[in-house]
């Protein structure tokens, strides 16, 4: 039976898109793109999350060694971009489909206006039949305003598109239970809310091209399927991967989606950058939170307020180790937080329609 996905987010990474001596691979691209039309054709709306900039700027010029590495990618970023975009627009084109440039910055997602600007922004193109081809700009974004990489982005348009599914295109077949290169290493192909034990079994090693890891690609999925959305990571290099996942007839891993969550708990779930406060709860508070029934923070939980913060702003949560728990708004300021730390029959800090938990690994 065919997986039946209305809306779609495809990611596909750097080293999907690049050969191995750091140019773009066309012949790919051209593919992808062929295999982007097939589905349209199922009147499924696509969104594509598209590494390559850097590798297509490669393509064009070389850069003098006096500059630094910030410096050099702005370079690369700013002429591959157009390179890159240019040659998804053409060959959409040849398939009678238009595609739209999309870049965006982590200070595009900083507050709710900028988020529902965005969201709206997509919306328009959707309606219109339009294919929004996005990445991050490499241009402007350095050091701490950068995204992990594009599939934190990934993670983040999906949840904000309320998209069916997310599927990440890299160059295994999916999350190993060991080294992939080491035999007897076996694609665990489902993972479902209860599953641990990721940095066991996931090497931290980095692709070559891009900035990621695996280990970051499963925490990110890990999130997007709490928040209801199907998460698919497979092979980018296996001719017709798109196709043949929405039949499931590739190896692949899957992430089992939770139940639908709301567009505020969406928005919540990837606001750790702009989070200003910080709060420390008991394990009492932490047990309660974390088990199968829905629970809000209760001051009687607090164990301290290590960061202000002001009614209405983003705060963290910590266990009493340290570990982060998850984010949510706050119903009052830190000052009535302190005054009510640790004290029964009080209203909730955090109401668990706006409190999103991080996975426990």
């Amino acid at each position: 039976m065919s997986l039946n996905y209305k809306r779609i987010v495809i990611k596909v990474g750097s080293n999907v898109l690049t050969k191995a001596n750091g140019l773009p691979d066309l012949e790919r691209i051209e593919h992808l793109v062929d295999q982007i039309s097939r589905i349209k054709t199922q009147n499924t709306e696509v969104i594509l999350v598209s590494s390559g900039a850097v590798a297509s700027g490669k393509s064009l010029l070389s850069a003098s060694d006096k500059f630094d590495a910030v410096a050099t990618r702005q370079l690369f970023a700013s002429i591959g971009q157009v390179k890159l975009i240019n040659k998804y627009s053409e060959l959409f084109e040849k398939k009678g489909l238009v595609c739209a440039q999309v870049l965006v910055t982590k200070e595009d997602f900083r507050d709710r206006l900028h988020y529902l600007n965005m969201k709206n922004c997509f919306h328009i193109l959707l309606k219109h039949n339009v294919i929004p081809v996005v990445n991050e700009n490499d241009v402007i974004s350095v050091t701490e305003l950068m995204f992990t990489d594009n599939d934190e982005l990934a993670g983040l348009i999906a949840s904000q598109l309320n998209a069916d599914a997310l599927i990440i295109l890299t160059n295994v077949d999916g999350i190993f239970d060991g080294d992939p290169k080491e035999a007897g290493s076996k694609v665990i192909e489902q993972i479902d809310q209860d599953f641990k034990g990721f940095s066991g079994i996931i090497s931290a090693k980095k692709s070559e091209f891009g900035r990621g890891g695996m280990m970051t690609k499963s925490t990110m999925a890990q999130k997007v399927a709490r928040l209801g959305i199907a998460v698919h990571i497979a092979n980018g290099t296996t001719p017709d991967v798109l196709p043949r996942l929405l039949k499931r007839e590739v190896l692949s891993t899957y992430f089992v989606p939770q139940k639908t969550a709301s567009g505020k708990k969406k928005w919540i779930a990837h606001s750790e950058n702009y989070a200003t406060g910080l709060v420390r709860i008991n394990d009492g508070a932490k047990v309660a939170l974390t088990s199968a029934k829905a629970s809000s923070l209760l001051p009687v939980g607090l164990v301290a307020v290590e960061k202000d913060f002001k009614k209405g702003e983003i705060i963290r949560l910590i266990d009493e180790a340290g570990l982060n728990i998850g984010l949510g708004i706050a119903e009052y300021g830190s000052e009535k937080a302190r005054e009510r730390l640790g004290v029964k029959n009080q209203k909730a800090l955090i109401h668990y329609d706006y409190l999103f938990l991080n996975p426990q690994n």
